[in-house]
Parts: structure tokens; sequence; C-alpha cells
């Protein structure tokens, strides 16, 4: 076995990588970029070697500077965890011409697999069902349309050394995809360093469903069950579960021996993951072979009770897998949420920033539900515009798929994150989506749902009795303070009125309800009423919030309940499955008050086009005294190795241009104006 290893990676898989190897005994190193000086992963490893600048293709990606860091640490093996190197056959050639171990799969398996052109190829060699579609090397965005015009649309336009929804468009006509062609070639070479592109049939309605392999270097390979990731945005998965909602056993075996007879005739040595699109009658077609640990193997790992990383660590050695097919067993059911640096209510587009407040719910097993928060970030740290906007991956395993779903709906909730966007608040209403619940998904379900962008769920029915009582419970424990810090408390007790009005104010508007709170031992009983002082619900709600908590964290009625808390002006903004709300509780008589005061109301925006995010402007398409019809690209904008187009909202004339390719320009800077 190593004594010491090299990851060739960082932020949250980097940590991830850390964390086994401490566990079996390993000594680490770590890389970093100038940006990752301060990162986490660089504080968790026993060493660190600095790299170069913060851009990828200057530092993670310069295999040449993974081996110096080796071979000035003695480490003897690497693992690239996801991303950057690790499905780039030149680097385990490299690390062993160095005399250095590659922990992953062996150069030909990479060839022939990790190349979405190539495995295609291999794949339909192998009779395996595959995606109808054009798998040359396409030259340009004419050639492109004139396949898709063959093959029938909707097309798929993918990076083939792609990954991560990088590299990808979906198009529906000629001039969608002469245009997604450019797209995606950009995006490519920017993320990938290889910048060619293949187009196959888009599956109306698919799921996306991959089976886990793993196999050792004595021949062996075994499947672990499947992933259902069909919750994606802009092709990149959002929501992972394992197993899948869809799938019987047969089905099940029927894919996984699939995927096993694909890795096996590549001669595959690690942990890999075969993906299939899925019809919704269990069809299913080969897409692609990640050749790599996947992003979502933790849902796997809890499923199985094997620890990925652990394997791909002693098949490296040269050890044989300690499982056979017949020893892996499914248990119970987990679901994966990915945090990421994003704005949901400004249509998810990156945010950058400082992580004023970053306090994940506790990890740990209880009462038969595991929770689990894989990152690579902390408090006071930096969200860099440079790399992937990922800050967390929050796992909870429970005995079944609504149980795991209960989990990672509390445990959102619980996630206090400030300082920037972050896209909690559309986790944590997906949780609470009947369709998602009732496992009716697809890879359109986010574009399907939320076809006008996400906005909070208004407050209604049971979750707006919740939020109300929420809001007098805590206005009690508040007033409680107040009196205690007077020193009203001192002496004859203070009595005070037990009825209030709470005001919730959010999506959907302003609701108004009564509430009568009474202290008993262990929490509170809050009667809700009518204006007619009829009692409408009573919840019994036991907690130990106090002021400063960022999450209530309770029992109400007999249920785990988690309300994210931040305090406002005369209240505080309570954020709950996806409902968020400005609360306010007031006597009777402030109630009557405050109606009678008049609302302010803020004007629309002028015709200044704004950058919606930190990012680099890659592109400027007009001039000042230029005309634009509506739906025209004036400018694209890169942020997180995404490139964004932006587009004109109106018909109008260019009055003035105020950034240049190559500007790096923050949040609401101002790109350009109309007359």
């Amino acid at each position: 076995m190593f004594s010491k290893i090299l990851i060739a990676n960082r932020g949250e898989i980097a940590c991830r990588v850390i964390k086994t190897a401490r566990k079996m005994g390993i000594k680490t190193v770590a890389v970093y970029s100038d940006a990752d000086k301060d990162a986490l992963h660089v504080e968790m490893a026993d060493e660190a070697v600095h790299i170069g600048p913060p851009q990828a293709a200057n530092s993670y990606l310069v295999i040449e500077k993974i081996i110096d860091a080796c071979k000035q640490t003695g480490a003897e093996a690497v693992h690239p965890g996801y991303g950057f190197l690790s499905e780039r056959a030149a680097f385990p050639r490299a690390l062993a011409e160095a005399g250095i171990v590659f922990i992953g799969p062996n150069p030909h398996a990479i060839d022939a697999m990790g190349d979405k052109i190539e495995s295609k190829k291999a794949a339909a060699a192998a009779k395996v069902s595959t995606v109808p579609g054009h798998l040359g090397v396409i030259e340009n965005g004419e050639e492109a349309a004139k396949i898709a015009d063959e093959i029938g649309y909707p097309v798929m336009i993918k990076a083939s050394a792609g990954g991560g929804g990088k590299g990808m468009r979906i198009a529906h006509s000629r001039a969608e995809v002469q245009d997604g062609f450019d797209r995606a070639k950009s995006e490519a070479k920017s993320s990938f360093g290889d910048d060619r592109v293949f187009v196959e049939k888009f599956i109306v309605d698919p799921r996306h469903i991959e089976i886990q392999v793993l196999g050792d270097k004595h021949g062996n390979v075994i499947y672990l069950g499947e992933r259902e990731c069909s919750i994606q945005r802009r092709n990149q998965k959002v929501v992972e579960e394992a197993p899948s909602p869809l799938l019987d056993e047969d089905t099940r075996r029927k894919m996984g021996e699939q995927a096993v007879a694909l890795a096996k005739a590549v001669g595959y040595d690690s942990a890999g993951t075969v993906e299939f699109v899925a019809g919704q009658d269990r069809s299913f077609y080969f897409l692609e072979m990640n050749t790599r640990l996947q992003v979502e193997h933790p849902v796997t790992e809890l499923i199985t009770g094997i620890d990925l990383v652990e394997q791909m660590i002693r098949v490296a050695a040269g050890e044989k897998l300690s499982h056979a097919q017949e020893d892996v067993k499914l248990n119970g059911w987990a679901v994966e949420s990915r945090v990421y640096a994003e704005d949901p209510f400004r249509n998810f587009l990156p945010s950058t920033g400082r992580l004023v407040t970053y306090r994940p719910p506790a990890e740990g097993v209880k009462d038969g539900v595991t929770v689990r928060n894989d990152t690579g970030v902390y408090e006071g740290g930096e969200i860099s515009l440079f790399y992937d906007p990922m800050i967390a991956k929050l796992v909870t395993h429970a005995p079944t798929r609504e149980a795991a779903i209960a989990a990672q709906a509390d445990a959102l909730d619980a996630f206090a994150i400030e300082g920037i966007g972050h896209n909690i608040p559309f986790l944590s209403a997906l949780m609470a989506h009947p369709r998602w619940k009732d496992g009716r998904l697809s890879t359109g379900f986010i574009a399907e749902e939320y076809p006008d962008g996400f906005r909070p769920r208004p407050a209604e029915g049971q979750t707006a009795q919740l939020l109300s009582a929420v809001a007098a419970c805590i206005d009690h424990v508040l007033n409680a303070r107040k009196r205690q810090i007077s020193g009203q408390l001192s002496g004859t007790p203070v009595t005070f009125d037990r009825l209030r009005v709470v005001q919730l104010k959010g999506e959907g508007g302003t609701a108004l309800q009564l509430a009568e709170i009474d202290a008993v031992d262990g929490g509170f009983l809050v009667a809700l009423k009518g204006w007619d002082g009829a009692v409408t619900a009573k919840l019994d709600l036991a907690t130990d919030w106090k002021p400063g908590d960022l999450a209530w964290r309770g029992v109400i009625d007999g249920t785990p309940v988690s309300v994210q808390v931040r305090p406002i002006l005369n209240g505080v903004s309570l954020a709950y499955q996806g409902v968020a709300v400005d609360a306010r509780v007031y006597t009777e008589r402030e109630a009557a008050l405050v109606l009678l005061m008049p609302e302010k109301v803020t004007g629309a925006g002028g015709k200044e086009v704004l950058c919606p995010m930190p990012g680099l402007v890659v592109s400027i398409a007009v001039t000042a005294g230029q005309e634009v019809k509506a739906g025209e690209a004036l400018a694209v904008v890169e942020a997180m190795k995404m490139e964004n187009v932006l587009r004109a909202e109106r018909d109008g004339t260019i009055k003035a241009v105020h950034a240049k390719a190559g500007d790096s320009l923050a949040v609401d800077a101002v790109i350009l104006e109309f007359a």
C-alpha cells in the first residue's frame, strides 16, 4: 500500500480523497493555484505544493507541474478526482514514465471510453444499443446543421472531451445548431483544451440513469447499482439519487450487465460510470462512459456501504476487489443535492465573493437517517470565478425514498449561507415538489416546471400556519430576552398580551394571522385564530432556538422542522421548503396602525444592459448607433467555465458600449445602454 499520495485536484473532491486517505493511514499532498492558497484542501493535506496562477490551464491542467510536485514530496501515486486531468490518457502515461502510480483506469481504457466519440464507436462494436448520431469530428456549424437535418430534430451538440454540462447544447432548428455549435466548441476549448464536438439525436422526455462499475487489475468487474440523475439544469446535474425510482430489478440487472460487459471489453480497472439515456418505458441507450470518479458517487456509497475512493486506491496498489457481484446489496435510499454558488432568482447566474456565513447541518447518523456534507469551503473563504461554482454536496440516506427526501428537505432548511447567492431556496422548493416526490422525472423537469425561472413559493395552507407559529415563537423568545436585559423579570413577573397578529409578507402578497401563544414546559402552544376568534389550528412547538441562531430547529406536532432565520428591521426573514417570507409580529393595536402606513413603491429599471454576474467579457456583438432586434445577441460573458449570451429584450438602438472583450466586470456593471 502507498504511504503518500498526491491529489491533482481542488475543492470538495480533494477534501473527499484526503478523508479516505487519512482513514487508511496514507499521507496526502495537495496542489494549489494562487487563487487556492487559503483553500480547505490545502489546510487538510499533510503537505501542499504551489503550482501556478489561478487559471486552470496554467496550473491544475499542467501535467509537468503535477509530476514535479510528486517528485518534491515523494508522493508514490496520484488521485485525479474528477474534471481537470482525470480523463486525459496522457496524464497516467506521463506518471508511469516518472515511476508514479495513477489512481484511476489504465490509459487504454481512457482512450477507448473517455473520449465521447470513441466510446460510442466501442459500444457499437460491442453491440451495445446507442443513440442515433454522427460520431465523426464535425468541422463547422454548417456541417453540423446538415447532420442534424439528417438525424432529425431535436439534437444534442456535445463536447467529445466534455462532462459536467460544459460544451453541451440542445438544438431544435438549423439556426440553433449553428449558434450552439460555436458556443459548444468555445466552452469545450476553455474547459477541456479540446474543441471537438459531435451531434446525436436528443431523446424526448428522457431520464438520465447511470451505472457505477468497479474493476481491478485482475480482470474482475462488478456494478454497484444505478443512480438517477435526471434533475438537470443547462445539462448539468443538480440532484441525484440512488437507486432510481424508474427501474425494476430486471432492468437494473440488464443495465448493470451491459455496463460490465462494456467495461471488460476495454480492460477497465478502476471506478467508472456507464451513462444511459432511458425512456419512460424503461428502454435505455448507451450515452458515454466517464472514466473517473463521479461527482455524485456518495449516493452509491451510502446505499452499498462501499467507499469508492478506498477501492480506487486499493485497486491502484494491485489489490483484488474485496466484493463479488453477489456481495453487492442495495440498502435504503440516498439523495444528493449540489449546493452551488449561483442566484436562482436571476436565472441561476454564478455568484462569487466571500462566504460571510457557512454553517452546514450537522453530519452523522440519527434514528436511521444519515446526513453527509462533502465540501471544500469554510466560513470566511472566497468563492472564485475561476472554477466550478460548487459549494457542497449535501447527501441524506434513509430506509425509504420518502424518508430520504424528508431528511434532505430538513437538512437544506438548516443550511446557513450568507455573502453570496446560492441555490438552497430552489433545492428546498424542489424537495417539496409533488412531481419530484412522485418520482415522475425527466431531464426536462426544471425547464418544464419552472419555465419562467424560479420564484419562491407563496406561503399558503399548512406552510403559512407553520411559519406563523414559528414567527410567534421567535417573537416570544426575543421579547423575553428584552425583558431580561432591561431587568423587568426581577421581582414581580411581568404579564404580557398573549394574543399577537403575525404578518407574513412574501411571494403572493401579505397575509395576517391571529396567534395566541402560551409557554409550556419544553416549548410553546400556539393557537391560530380567525378574525372571529375561532381557533383554526393548534400547534405544539418544542425548540431550543435562541437569538442569533440562523436556523430555527425544533419539533412541531411531532415532526422535526428546520426554518432558516435572518433578522430584518422589526422582524425576521423565514425560509422553509422554498417559501420565503418577512415575518413581523404585532399587538392588535400595532397591527391596526401598520395597516394605515403607506408602502413605498420602487420604479422599474432603465435602458442599461448590466452584467448579470461577476465575469469575463468574451465578446461584444454590437457597436454604438447599431439597431438591434429583440432576441439578438449583444454580448457573451463567461464565469465559472460557462458562457452566457446576453440578448436584447426589445428592439432598439445602441447608444453607447461601455465594455470590451477581455474586461473583468462586477455584477450589475454597465455593459451597454440603449438610446
